[in-house]
């Protein structure tokens, strides 16, 4: 027999409504459910909200609840939260408001019409009161996401100009602060002392500690993205420009970026690429050392956004208020992508580069422009070898072109037989040699003789050269299997200046590489003992939080211990060619 259920007795219950198979008289009831809800206090509206959440995030074009006041109904509710601290900290109501702005951000995610729905229900200010921080972090996140949203959509975007300067401030401030904040009142404290409902809305009540840590990681990489995401919204449209053109907050820009966890987002170089779409962006990104050289730094890396800080700093180069400004440091990192054929599928960005750098040569040949030493000496070099040697090599005959890379051959033989002999500095002057002699057309063969003299540098403890000559050798190698060597030698360069994003970024680049090369004979890859440790170093190294505060060991002890190399004859090990 089965046992009899009890009939509900709630006047407006939100899931007898659902239940309710008469259409119109269903929406009817939800709709009453979304305007009572705030004015009553009930134990199971966190049961509503977790549903709600979950149907919004499953079918945010549904245009049922939307159409019925769960706008006003969620907006009432995150005030409620705000300002009735009792009734908050009762029950299980403290889930609330971080439901309710989640579920304003999934439903006005697509649709332009949902979003003008929100702003004309007055979604904004409980928002930008979350966003202020009246209540944790974790709302915080909910909040910047649903703005921007919001901030997407032109139709809803005209409605936060009425709170443009607050948004702005408080987005940059979120940016800027927001992993301190997180370190501070989350990553710090024990099991014990972390705010159980937090713990529970990064976990969805599975997992402990570690598993704590690492979400509350993405989340706070989320925080920060989505704050920069929606500045994006203001700036993409000119607007906001004299708040966000801050050299303390330009200065910080560089070095927000998703981490692994977040590798879809451009973060802070995606957000400088869009300040170098106008003249008061450009101006202000020219006057922030740090802003120029996270550019440099990103634009001779394997990081995915490589070409965003190229555009930015072509973008520098070609606004002749800035050009001079940006042209030393930006000469010496660009000076090694001339030959690069293709990135991320555009097209030619070697010869754009050169002809953005050299654009002005002839006046400096000529004396009519001056610029220091050894930024003329670096044009001139790029000169000689995008421009004169071409025309010389256009000039020779066949067989002579064969004659000099017969010599460069030899030379390539003669300095690997001093490097293996232990004459490194014999070794190089061999490779330079060689090079001077290789006809441009021998794209290969340069490579080689690039990658081998980096590793001359390597042992000589000049770090700088080393990524040149790496750089080279990867720009002149097919983009779709850049030389592998190269890519070991520029990371254990990039180690070497404690530049750990970019080591990191090759040394993954070098084992995709090494795994693609042995998939097709075997199913398992191993990879390489050294590069596991390096990998490992690194990782711990640019763990998001790694510069906030001292890093709990405990955070780390799955981690090998990391060593140096023992010796010069182990780094050799890791191949001349």
């Amino acid at each position: 027999m089965k046992p009899k259920i009890e009939p509900c007795t709630k006047t407006h219950c939100f899931f007898c409504a659902m239940n309710e198979e008469n259409p119109h008289q269903r929406r009817s009831n939800l709709a009453k459910c979304f305007k009572e809800m705030p004015l009553e206090d009930d134990q199971e509206h966190v049961l509503v909200l977790s549903s709600l959440w979950n149907l919004a995030m499953n079918q945010p074009d549904d245009p049922e609840f939307p159409s019925l006041g769960i706008f006003l109904c969620m907006s009432k509710l995150i005030l409620k939260g705000i300002h009735h601290r009792d009734w908050l900290l009762r029950d299980q109501n403290i889930y609330i408001p971080y439901y309710a702005a989640h579920i304003v951000g999934s439903f006005t995610l697509n649709n332009p019409k949902f979003a003008e729905k929100a702003v004309n229900s007055g979604v904004i200010p409980p928002l930008l009161e979350l966003l202020r921080g009246r209540l944790s972090w974790v709302e915080q996140r909910v909040a910047v996401r649903a703005l921007g949203h919001l901030a997407t959509h032109d139709i809803s975007f005209k409605k936060l100009l009425d709170y443009e300067g607050q948004m702005v401030e408080l987005s940059m401030k979120t940016a800027s602060t927001c992993l301190e904040v997180i370190y501070d009142s989350f990553i710090t404290k024990g099991e014990a002392e972390r705010l159980k409902y937090q713990c529970d809305l990064l976990t969805r009540g599975v997992g402990g500690l570690e598993f704590q840590n690492r979400k509350a990681e993405e989340w706070a990489s989320q925080l920060q993205c989505w704050s920069l995401s929606l500045l994006d919204c203001f700036v993409k449209r000119g607007r906001g420009l004299n708040l966000i053109c801050n050299q303390g907050f330009l200065k910080g820009l560089g070095g927000m970026w998703g981490g692994l966890i977040n590798k879809k987002s451009p973060a802070g170089i995606g957000f400088i690429r869009r300040l170098c779409y106008s003249n008061i962006g450009r101006i202000s990104v020219s006057s922030s050392k740090e802003a120029i050289l996270s550019l440099c730094s990103t634009s001779r890396s394997s990081d995915d956004w490589q070409y965003m800080a190229i555009e930015s700093l072509l973008r520098l180069l070609r606004d002749p208020n800035t050009r001079y400004r940006v042209i030393d440091p930006a000469v010496f990192y660009l000076k090694d992508l001339v030959e690069i054929r293709s990135i991320k599928g555009k097209q030619k960005v070697g010869e754009a580069i050169s002809q953005v750098l050299l654009q002005d040569f002839a006046k400096i040949k000529y004396g009519q422009l001056r610029l220091s030493e050894k930024v003329q000496r670096v044009l001139e070099e790029i000169w000689d070898a995008r421009v004169e040697k071409r025309k010389r090599e256009k000039l020779m005959e066949e067989e002579e072109i064969k004659e000099r890379k017969c010599v460069a051959t030899q030379m390539k033989k003669e300095g690997n037989k001093l490097f293996w002999g232990g004459g490194i500095e014999g070794g190089l002057v061999n490779y330079t040699k060689a090079l001077d002699f290789c006809p441009l057309r021998y794209r290969k063969e340069r490579v080689v003789l690039h990658s081998n003299r980096a590793q001359c540098f390597l042992l000589l403890k000049d770090p700088e050269s080393a990524i040149s000559d790496t750089t080279r050798a990867l720009c002149l190698s097919s983009k779709s299997n850049p030389h592998s060597k190269s890519l070991w030698r520029r990371s254990q360069a990039y180690d070497m200046m404690g530049l750990a994003k970019e080591s990191l970024m090759d040394c993954l680049m070098f084992i995709n590489g090494t795994k693609n090369s042995k998939s097709k004979g075997r199913g398992r890859i191993n990879v390489p003992y050294y590069a596991a440790q390096l990998i490992s170093k690194q990782i711990s190294a640019t763990w998001l939080f790694a510069g906030v505060g001292s890093i709990s060991i405990a955070r780390f002890d799955h981690l090998e211990d990391v060593q140096e190399l023992e010796n010069d004859v182990y780094t050799r090990c890791l191949l001349v060619i």
